[in-house]
């Protein structure tokens, strides 16, 4: 079962909470219908993820066992089949489709816009892992694009209404996690001295810049998104003061990155990092009580 849940690689599903920001930020944490509705979209999401990481690592096995940490994953290291892997892929592709089909029943409205961003996501990465990771810049839009449309997702299961500051915020933090991803990676590159095609567009000079002006761009668009006349109107006026947990959080997170070089995988940071987890919690509590308490 370890082996099958680091196939599946479930530890990356965190990621796919972004699904549930429509809910959170509209205010309807309580409403349970759209609360189950959320759930299922994150469900779903989550078993389409899982199956671009298993024909990621199926399509990588050969590189990923040159890898000092890779060549531990199931394929690469044989704890589990090529057979069996395109089994379970089979399985968890039939398991979501048929999800989706009991969801629009279940939930009694169409589901067409959810399921064209569930398809749109999975064709996009299926490009992205047969060509276009070894693209330098699309790779990394590709990813910050992915986070668009998990908040997407959560928007149309839900039919919740999604404001354009909200979707280019959550652009530009998932490219300021992409570009650190790409930085940590040529550190290592440069200290193993082993190297791959998908950065040969990059160098630590370019990630750094990159890196900065995401993160600058990430605070202003926040800013202007609690300032935005619909958020201003829902919430409490005083809702921008939350600005300063996100800024703390992004010279936190660029201090891990460009003084500790510990951000080769970003949601490790997440579950390590107790300044962000901290800022993360204090954030949430002051942006509940400008949602729910007012």
């Amino acid at each position: 079962m370890t082996q099958f849940f680091k196939l599946l690689r479930v530890e990356q599903w965190v990621k796919n909470l972004f699904v549930f920001a429509p809910l959170f930020f509209s205010g309807n944490v309580t409403n349970s219908k759209l609360l189950i509705e959320s759930i299922f979209a994150f469900v779903v999401f989550s078993i389409t993820a899982s199956c671009i990481y298993i024909i990621n690592d199926y399509s990588d096995i050969e590189s990923d066992r040159k890898h000092p940490e890779k060549r531990n994953r199931p394929l690469a290291s044989g704890a589990i089949s090529k057979n069996k892997a395109l089994g379970i892929l089979g399985f968890l592709i039939a398991f979501a489709t048929a999800l989706i089909f009991f969801g629009q029943s279940f939930f009694h409205h169409s589901y067409w816009k959810f399921s064209a961003i569930i398809l749109f996501y999975f064709v996009m990465n299926l490009l992205y892992t047969f060509k276009l990771k070894h693209v330098a810049i699309v790779d990394i839009c590709i990813i910050a694009t992915g986070f668009v449309l998990r908040v997407l997702a959560g928007g149309y299961a839900t039919g919740i209404y999604i404001s354009q500051w909200a979707i280019l915020l959550t652009f530009v933090l998932a490219l300021v996690l992409a570009i650190g991803k790409r930085r940590g990676e040529l550190i290592n590159a440069q200290i193993s001295g082993r190297t791959r095609k998908a950065l040969d567009g990059y160098n630590v000079q370019f990630a750094d810049i990159a890196l900065s002006i995401s993160c600058a761009l990430a605070i202003v668009c926040y800013l202007m998104f609690t300032l935005s006349p619909e958020v201003q109107k829902r919430f409490h006026p005083r809702v921008f003061y939350t600005v300063i947990f996100v800024v703390f959080a992004f010279l936190r997170y660029l201090q891990q990155t460009l003084v500790y070089n510990k951000t080769e995988s970003p949601t490790k940071i997440v579950y390590k990092d107790h300044y962000i987890q901290a800022t993360l919690v204090l954030w949430l509590i002051s942006f509940l009580l400008q949602i729910y308490f007012k």
